[in-house]
């Protein structure tokens, strides 16, 4: 029998007709289209949380029930020691995906959720809202302008199973995946598309980005873009009026195309010092000129006057502040939006709060008066916050009414 020499195998050709195997039901088999490049393709709705998985062959699925059912008895016979094992407890805000001899199970939890020895694999998944920062990255314009933007991104997993199932690092492939879609929508748009028109954008590339994302079972729930310096100008100046930086005296007061011809001859002139960059936008969110508070204490008494029903009817949630001074001092505040009209001051609640948030109060003042962003601030880590990131973000309804 060794005397023959063996042959290469003839290569599949995936429009031939197939056969099932040994394990596998004929009519499941020809029913289904397998082969389309996902992880989850033998389960036949994961995202509907339909776990029938009918290719397994009758002979599989006898040999399965048995396994199961001589683990299930050396569970219960030895169930004091392998209770310490197989009990395992699931909080309200995660759940465990469980492969049983290699199949995906629906997911368990919350509460007390029994895995089976030798035969279960599991893995727990975090339900909670999480957030990441792309770093600033120089990204081309339409235009040929070269600015530096990045991203404040907050995700969650609304399905478990295929979180993971379908991707191997939901971490790594989500934040590759936020920053390919920020460099190639943004290189369609001007240099002052994108500038005056940040929060737009920011919601189209949320949509871009759940495009890709939802069959990993993940949502993306806000995307605030972060504008840094432009780098290099336009090729073409855009139509409009530009504001020209105060160290060019005499161009403060010009506007449209007079400035733009006086900004021609400066940027083509004999000079031998170096001119800086002299184009810089207007942001959208830039508030006008106005008397901001210099204190804690003042901060208090402006949110005072801003209290009402309509105010907690948005917001609907009790707030703690542990503020460090510079001289090395902590203060404690809370602003309480859960009930009647509101209630701010010095001192701590009464109950357990919402949320406790963490901060300096050169920080604190800064985010109250729109200059920080309360966004930002978290993912910096200038801003600490026990308790739920949407509850938090909520401040910002206070923030819009300190603006006006």
């Amino acid at each position: 029998m060794f005397s023959k020499s063996y042959q290469l195998l003839p290569q599949r050709d995936s429009t031939a007709a197939r056969t099932p195997g040994l394990f596998v039901d004929t009519d499941s088999f020809s029913q289904r289209r397998y082969h389309r490049g996902l992880s989850f393709d033998y389960i036949p709705n994961v995202s509907e949380n339909d776990f029938t998985d009918t290719s397994q062959g009758w002979l599989s699925w006898i040999c399965n029930l048995v396994v199961i059912f001589l683990v299930y008895i050396c569970t219960f016979i030895t169930f004091p020691i392998t209770g310490w094992f197989v009990l395992k407890t699931v909080p309200n805000y995660q759940r465990i995906v469980v492969f049983r001899l290699g199949r995906v199970c629906p997911p368990k939890g919350p509460g007390i959720v029994l895995v089976l020895p030798l035969i279960d694999q599991w893995q727990k998944v975090d339900l909670r809202t999480r957030a990441f920062n792309i770093p600033p990255c120089q990204v081309t314009t339409r235009d040929g302008g070269v600015l530096s933007v990045g991203a404040d991104i907050q995700f969650r997993i609304w399905n478990p199973v295929m979180s993971v199932v379908s991707v191997q690092d939901l971490n790594a492939s989500t934040r590759m995946t936020a920053h390919n879609a920020l460099t190639h929508s943004l290189a369609k748009k001007t240099a002052r598309e994108v500038q005056t028109e940040r929060l737009k954008l920011g919601e189209y590339l949320q949509v871009d980005i759940n495009d890709m994302t939802q069959p990993w079972g993940l949502e993306v729930d806000r995307v605030e873009l972060t504008l840094g310096s432009l780098l290099k100008a336009p090729e073409e100046v855009p139509s409009g009026p530009l504001i020209m930086p105060s160290s060019v005296p005499g161009l403060e007061g010009l506007t449209g195309p007079i400035q733009q011809l006086a900004m021609h001859f400066l940027n083509h002139s004999g000079s031998s010092q170096p001119q800086q960059d002299s184009i810089t936008f207007t942001d959208e969110l830039s508030s006008v000129a106005q008397a901001t508070p210099g204190s804690v204490e003042e901060l208090l008494d402006r949110v005072k006057l801003l209290l009402s029903e309509t105010l907690v009817c948005q917001v609907g949630a009790c707030f703690q502040f542990d503020i460090s001074s510079g001289d090395g001092q902590h203060h404690s505040y809370y602003l309480d939006l859960s009930q009647g009209s509101g209630a701010v001051g010095a001192g701590c609640l009464c109950r357990e709060p919402d949320v406790t948030l963490s901060m300096s109060d050169i920080d604190l003042l800064a985010m109250f008066q729109d200059r920080l962003q309360p966004f930002a601030a978290y993912t910096s880590g200038r801003l600490k916050i026990q308790g739920d990131i949407k509850t938090a973000m909520k401040l910002e309804e206070l923030i819009k009414l300190l603006k006006k």
